[in-house]
């Protein structure tokens, strides 16, 4: 553990609690993705996930090959065994659910904290999990691995904070009508972060007027500040 967090640590502690503005870190300069790999992210916090990795390659909630999964979408509820040998890592925002903070550490000037890795079920399939939450930020990335927990290590290494790149945010839930996710709330969301929301209306009969449809480029594309994202909402009648 300790020299997963060496390799992700920085040195210069920020204090702050979690926002949705996701500011620009102090950072002089941008870190580098390692090759063959391709950075997905929320804000400015990334990481670099290998590039023949899937996205949201999931069967009923549960991943079937190596893959980052972020803005999934409902699930089908039944029971789906994870193959040996598949990595994952989840991308949210947000703490997760059920999260402690067993230590804490610098990650690119950033104070972040980890939960340990543990390793849960039987020979032959043990799937182990970690995760790391950058309050500031208010960004998470769980990892998963069902070949050990050195893979879980591995994984929770590439985090970066990347200053000069924005990644587009997963939409939220709103909290008046947990059923829907609307385009206004994301736009200013997407305001704060630097980025230029459109917003595009299109019918959906039986959606509530204002509910996102679609996000393009899809949430967790890395963009430069001022790009701009288009969201398509469900039209009022």
């Amino acid at each position: 553990m300790a020299a997963a967090v060496a390799a992700v640590g920085g040195t210069m502690l920020l204090a702050g609690g979690p926002s949705f503005t996701n500011p620009a870190p102090p950072a002089a300069s941008a870190p580098t993705a390692p090759a063959a790999t391709r950075l997905v992210g929320i804000g400015h916090a990334a990481i670099a996930v290998p590039e023949q990795w899937a996205r949201n390659q999931l069967g009923c909630g549960t991943p079937q090959k190596d893959t980052v999964i972020i803005d999934a979408g409902p699930q089908d509820l039944c029971l789906v065994n994870r193959p040996k040998g598949v990595e994952s890592v989840q991308v949210r925002s947000g703490k997760p659910i059920g999260f402690q903070t067993d230590e804490t550490f610098q990650l690119d000037g950033v104070r972040a904290e980890r939960q340990r890795t543990t390793c849960t079920g039987d020979s032959p399939l043990t799937v182990c999990s970690g995760t790391v939450y950058i309050p500031s930020l208010d960004v998470a990335f769980q990892a998963e691995s069902s070949t050990n927990a050195d893979e879980v290590h591995s994984i929770l290494a590439r985090i970066m904070i990347v200053p000069d790149t924005v990644g587009v945010p997963v939409p939220l839930f709103s909290e008046a009508n947990p059923a829907a996710r609307f385009g206004e709330e994301y736009a200013d969301r997407l305001t704060a972060l630097g980025l230029k929301p459109s917003i595009q209306a299109r019918k959906s009969p039986g959606s509530i007027p204002g509910t996102i449809l679609a996000v393009s480029p899809s949430p967790g594309t890395m963009l430069t500040p001022g790009a701009t994202v288009t969201v398509t909402a469900a039209a009022h009648p």
